[in-house]
C-alpha cells in the first residue's frame, strides 16, 4: 500500500482542512464538497483524512461492517448475536465517476448462479463505505443513475437492492466527501444539497507559501515514507485531539440563543427546506467541540454559516457561491438583540414595548413574505407576450438601440437579461447512443431494458432470462447432471436497455442592431438564458456562437459548464449589422470538430434570431446556403422567432425551412404557453 501524504504537512488551505476535520468529530454533519481549480490538493487532504479516522470495531467475517454493539438485524451476513468485535481502520472507498450501477450497490453473483444454482449476492461500494468514507472526485461528472443511488442511500441511511429475483437490503451510513471543478460543469441540487458543508478552494499567490508547497511535494516524491515519518508526531497529536473533540462532543450545550441565531440566518438567506438549520446547528457544535468548549458560541454559529450555507442559497446554477457577510454579522447581530429583549419579559400583548409598529407594517425593506426581494422600477422589462408593448420607449432599457439619439447600427453596451423562465422540451429526432443525460431518447448502459440481443463485443450488461432461455434447450445434450446450469459463450444475451443522453447544444445568437431595434435585448437574453438552464437540468454540453457587425464568433467552445456560457451572455453587447450567414457557417465550423472529438453525441442547434440578413452581397441567398449545409449534415435545428411588431416578415420561419428543422416565437417557448409547442424537432427530422 502506498505511503498517503501527511495531512498536517498540507500547506494553507485552512477552510478544506477545517471542512474534513469537523466531519472527522462529528459524521453528522454530513460530509464536505470541495469545489476548486485543478491542482488546489483537494484529492490529497481527502486521502489523508483517512489516516486520521478512529478505528471501527466490526463484527469478524461480515462484508457490511456490522457494529456488534448493534448489529444491523436485517444484514444479509447475519444474524450477529452476541459476535465479538475487532477493530479496523475506517475504509475509504473511492466511486469512479464511470463505475456502473452493479458497482455501486452490488448485485447477483452471476458465475454461483449459474455453476451452483443458488442466489448468492455480491456488496457493493456502499457496503464497502458503511462506517467510512465515500469519495467521489469529479462528484459533477458522475452519471445521473448514481447521482440517484446516492441520494437514495444519503436519505435513508440503507441500500435497497432489487434485481434478477434477488431482494437484499443493508446499512449504509457514510461520511460522503466530493471534490470537483466548477469548471467543468455544475452539480445536481438534489446531491447538493446532501452534503453538509462545502468550500472554496484556490492556489495561494503568496511567493513564501508556494515554494512551501513545491517543497514540501518534491521531499514527498523523493522518499514518502521518510517524509510521513518526519510528520508523525504531529499526526498523532491531531488524530489525539480529534478523539478528544468527538468524546467532547454530547457533552456540548446549545442554547436558545444560538438556535435563535441559526434560524434567523437561515431565514434571511431564504435557504430552501429544514436542512440547512439542523447542519448549521451540528457544525457549530462540532466547532465548539473541536475548539474543547462546552458551549456553542455566536463565532460558532458564524463560522458554521460560512461553511454550510453557500451552496444551499443558489437559486439557479449561475449564482455565483457565497455569502455576504456583512449581511451575516447583522443577521447575528440583530438576532442576538431580539433574542436580549425576549429575555427581558414583555408586554400584556406579547410583543416588546419598543416596538412602534406592531402591524409590522413600517419594515424598510418593504417585509413580505415568499423569499421574494422587491423589485424597483425598471429592473425588470416584461417580456412579449406578458403585457405592454414592445415599442413603448419607457420599457426599453437604458442603452438600447431604439434609444433617442442612438442608431441602431450603433455598438450598445451589455443589457441586463431579462427574468428566465421554464421552456419547452426540445430533443433530438431518433435513437442515438451518447453520453447519459436527460434530453433525446437513446440506448444507453442504463435506462428500461427493452430486449435483448447477442453481445458485440465484450459483454457488459447480462441479460439473465434471455441467457437461460437460450441454454435451457441445450442441457440435455451437454450432459447436465447437477443443480447447476451448463452455459457456453454462445448462450449469453446483453441487454438492449433505453434511457436519456445529453446531447450538445449550440447557441447561435443575433447581437445585430436590427434584433435590439425589434425585440428588446434582455428579453432575448432571458430566452437564452433559460435554455441554458434547461441545458444545465438535462445535463448537456453547450457551445455559444455570437454574429454582429461583419463577422461572428465562438463566445464560448463546446462545454460542460453551463454557467460560463450564461456569464458570457451577461456580457455581450449587441450593435452593427447582421451577418447572418457568417453566424451559420462558424457554427457548422464548431460541429464539425466537435464531431471529430465526440461522434456519438449528437448536436442540437439552436438560432436565436428575427431572420434579417444584412451586410456584403447578396446576405439573404448566402444565409440560406449555410442553412442548407446544415439541413445536408443532418443536425437537428431549432429557430427561435425573435421578430415582434405588428407587422411581421416571417424571416425567422424561411430559415427554419432551409435548416430543415423548427421555428418557434418567444412566447411559444415557455413550458406554460397556452400555444403549446409539441413541434418537437422530430417534425423537422421528418421533413428532412
Amino acid at each position: 500500500m502506498s505511503t498517503p501524504y501527511p495531512f498536517t504537512a498540507i500547506v494553507g488551505q485552512d477552510d478544506l482542512r477545517l471542512g474534513l476535520l469537523l466531519n472527522a468529530v462529528s459524521p453528522a454533519v454530513g460530509g464536505v464538497l470541495v469545489r476548486g481549480e485543478k491542482g488546489t490538493a483537494k484529492s490529497t487532504a481527502v486521502r489523508a483524512l483517512a489516516a486520521l479516522m478512529p478505528e471501527v470495531s466490526v463484527v469478524p467475517g461480515c462484508r457490511f461492517s456490522c457494529d456488534p454493539g448493534s448489529p444491523d438485524p436485517a444484514c444479509p451476513d447475519g444474524p450477529h448475536a452476541d459476535a465479538a468485535g475487532v477493530s479496523r481502520a475506517a475504509r475509504t472507498v473511492e466511486l469512479p465517476v464511470g463505475a456502473s450501477e452493479d458497482r455501486l450497490v452490488g448485485a447477483l453473483d452471476i458465475e454461483r448462479a449459474l455453476s451452483e444454482g443458488v442466489k448468492a449476492f455480491e456488496p457493493g461500494l456502499l457496503a464497502d463505505a458503511h462506517r467510512g468514507i465515500l469519495y467521489v472526485d469529479e462528484v459533477n461528472l458522475l452519471h445521473d443513475h448514481l447521482v440517484d443511488l446516492l441520494l437514495d442511500a444519503a436519505a435513508m441511511g440503507a441500500s435497497y437492492v432489487e434485481r434478477e429475483g434477488v431482494s437484499v437490503r443493508h446499512a449504509a451510513r457514510f461520511l460522503l466527501v466530493g471534490t470537483m471543478n466548477p469548471e467543468e460543469g455544475e452539480l445536481r441540487p438534489q446531491l447538493l444539497d446532501r452534503f453538509g458543508l462545502t468550500v472554496e478552494v484556490a492556489a495561494s499567490r503568496d511567493t513564501d507559501e508556494r515554494v512551501e508547497v513545491v517543497r514540501r511535494r518534491l521531499a514527498f516524491d523523493d522518499d514518502p515514507e521518510g517524509f510521513a515519518a518526519r510528520w508523525a508526531a504531529e499526526e498523532s497529536a491531531l488524530r489525539e485531539r480529534i478523539a478528544t473533540a468527538r468524546a467532547l462532543l454530547p457533552r456540548v450545550l446549545l442554547g436558545n440563543g444560538v438556535l435563535r441565531q441559526i434560524a434567523a440566518t437561515c431565514a434571511a438567506f431564504e435557504v430552501d427546506g429544514m436542512r440547512a438549520d439542523i447542519v448549521m446547528a451540528r457544525t457549530a457544535t462540532a466547532l465548539a467541540a473541536w475548539a474543547g468548549r462546552e458551549e456553542v458560541t455566536a463565532d460558532d454559529v458564524r463560522q458554521a454559516a460560512l461553511l454550510a450555507l453557500p451552496h444551499r442559497r443558489r437559486r439557479n446554477p449561475f449564482d455565483a457561491p457565497g455569502l455576504d457577510e456583512d449581511k451575516l454579522d447583522q443577521t447575528l447581530d440583530e438576532a442576538a438583540g431580539d433574542q436580549g429583549r425576549s429575555d427581558e419579559g414583555r408586554n400584556d400583548e406579547g410583543r416588546n414595548d419598543d416596538d412602534p409598529d406592531p402591524d409590522g407594517g413600517g419594515n424598510d425593506d418593504g417585509g413580505g413574505g415568499g423569499g421574494v426581494p422587491p423589485q424597483a422600477d425598471g429592473d425588470r422589462t416584461p417580456s412579449q407576450g406578458e403585457g405592454g408593448s414592445d415599442d413603448t420607449p419607457s420599457q426599453a432599457p437604458e442603452g438600447a438601440p431604439d434609444a433617442p439619439g442612438r442608431s441602431a447600427g450603433a455598438e450598445q453596451q451589455p443589457v441586463a437579461s431579462a427574468e428566465p423562465f421554464r421552456t419547452k422540451m426540445l430533443s433530438v429526432p431518433g435513437l442515438g447512443e451518447g453520453a447519459a443525460g436527460r434530453r433525446s431518447r437513446a440506448r444507453t448502459e442504463h435506462g428500461r431494458t427493452t430486449g435483448a440481443r447477442r453481445p458485440q463485443g465484450s459483454l457488459t450488461k447480462l441479460h439473465l432470462a434471455a441467457t437461460v432461455q437460450a441454454a435451457a434447450p441445450h442441457q440435455r445434450a451437454r450432459g447436465r447432471s447437477g443443480r447447476g446450469l451448463v452455459v457456453r459463450r454462445d448462450d449469453l444475451r446483453q441487454a438492449t436497455r433505453e434511457g436519456r443522453e445529453g446531447n450538445l447544444v449550440l447557441f447561435v445568437v443575433d447581437a445585430s442592431g436590427s434584433m435590439a431595434a425589434r425585440q428588446r435585448m434582455s428579453a432575448v437574453k432571458g430566452a437564452v438564458l433559460s435554455l441554458l438552464l434547461d441545458a444545465y437540468q438535462r445535463r448537456d454540453k453547450v457551445g455559444l456562437v455570437t454574429f454582429r457587425g461583419k463577422d461572428a464568433e465562438v463566445a464560448l467552445p463546446p462545454t460542460s459548464s453551463v454557467d460560463a456560457a450564461a456569464s458570457r451572455l451577461e456580457s455581450l453587447p449587441t450593435g452593427g449589422r447582421t451577418p447572418l450567414a457568417a453566424g451559420l457557417l462558424k457554427a457548422h465550423d464548431v460541429l464539425r470538430v466537435e464531431r471529430l472529438r465526440d461522434p456519438s453525441r449528437r448536436p442540437l442547434l439552436v438560432v436565436v434570431t428575427d431572420g434579417r440578413a444584412t451586410g456584403g452581397p447578396e446576405p439573404v441567398a448566402l444565409a440560406g446556403r449555410a442553412a442548407r449545409l446544415h439541413r445536408a449534415e443532418g443536425t437537428a435545428s431549432v429557430v427561435v422567432d425573435c421578430e415582434s411588431g405588428y407587422v411581421r416578415l416571417g424571416l425567422a420561419g424561411e430559415l427554419a425551412r432551409e435548416l430543415g428543422g423548427t421555428a418557434v416565437t418567444l412566447d411559444e417557448l415557455r413550458a406554460d404557453s397556452i400555444a403549446g409547442l409539441v413541434k418537437d424537432v422530430t417534425a423537422a427530422g421528418r421533413a428532412a
